[in-house]
């Protein structure tokens, strides 16, 4: 159960806490934010609205928030500084507190000019780690044949078949592990997936024939499966957890001496530069990781700097 399902309480006057709890059931409700974002919102307004009872020796009301200059942004800035948090950690909290604020805009409760004042911590740019096509190759063949120890020719399908979706597909592991039996890519389901990803946005990714194939023996090793239920299961017969996949590209890190970087969502990245190094236009590749902003999918194939300094070479007439 998340927090949208329990009794909020915020560290504000009643007047407050109340127009607060409305903003979650918006983003909840209407938003349909995902729990872990919802979850991470509450957590920083609460944190705010703390961080308020000290500063303004007494809980915030809507008038409070609505007076609060720079200067009080800054103090809890500051405040929040001193704990240790990381700077990505800060940007969220600021990020919860302008989507908070604008809410109240929109709605007509109140405007605070000073949110616009506010200035995130700049965050380090991360290079995205994926894997060469050697290393891809050899992953896949150690799952194939059990990397996990435990022998049961259904979970070393099962995690073949996973892995074979986030690469194959270029699928987020949440992705994969939604997926349902009826929407399993075996016939007559077996050309094309529909993927809701973030946002609620939906597209189609084309599956490779090995994709399919690895899904295909996976649910002929695993007889009774709930035609409505969920595809991925765990001994228990429930939906598969992403900690049993993490688990897994851990023991394979082990085994074939990979670095750290080397995660399920590693195989999504490799899924971008490997199609980007063989042609694909970034367009196409956009489309299938299902990024709203162009400039994302860059950031997944920025590493291939070679292929694209390669096609300058060979497409620009000054070029050479």
């Amino acid at each position: 159960m998340n927090s949208a399902d329990q009794p909020i309480r915020f560290h504000a006057a009643a007047d407050a806490a109340a127009k607060i709890a409305a903003w979650v059931g918006h983003l909840h409700i209407e938003k349909q934010v995902s729990p872990h974002t919802l979850d991470a919102y509450i957590r920083d307004i609460s944190q705010f609205t703390a961080f308020l009872v000290d500063h303004l020796g007494s809980p915030a009301s809507l008038s409070d928030l609505e007076t609060l200059k720079p200067l009080d942004f800054r103090a809890f800035m500051a405040a929040r500084r001193k704990t240790g948090i990381e700077s990505r950690t800060m940007a969220r909290q600021l990020s919860a507190i302008r989507t908070l604020y604008r809410w109240f805009d929109n709605e007509g409760i109140l405007r605070n000019p000073a949110v616009a004042t506010l200035r995130s911590p700049k965050l380090p740019h991360a290079i995205p780690k994926p894997l060469n096509a050697d290393a891809t190759r050899k992953t896949m063949d150690l799952t194939a044949s059990n990397v996990s120890g435990n022998g049961e020719p259904w979970i070393i399908a099962r995690d073949t078949a996973v892995l074979m979706l986030l690469y194959g597909c270029g699928l987020r592991i949440s992705e994969a592990l939604n997926l349902n039996r009826n929407e399993a890519p075996v016939p007559p389901n077996d050309d094309v997936l529909r993927i809701v990803g973030k946002g609620n946005k939906t597209r189609l990714v084309p599956v490779l024939p090995a994709a399919g194939e690895a899904v295909q023996r996976y649910m002929e090793l695993t007889p009774g499966l709930d035609p409505k239920g969920p595809l991925f299961i765990g001994k228990q017969g429930r939906r598969l957890n992403a900690r049993n996949i993490q688990l897994l590209m851990q023991k394979l890190r082990a085994a074939l001496c990979l670095p750290d970087t080397a995660t399920p969502h590693a195989l999504r990245h490799s899924f971008a530069t490997h199609l980007l190094g063989d042609g694909a236009d970034l367009r196409s590749i956009q489309e299938l990781l299902g990024h709203a902003s162009l400039s994302t999918t860059q950031v997944y194939t920025g590493v291939d700097r070679e292929h694209l300094l390669s096609q300058y070479d060979k497409a620009h007439p000054r070029a050479g």
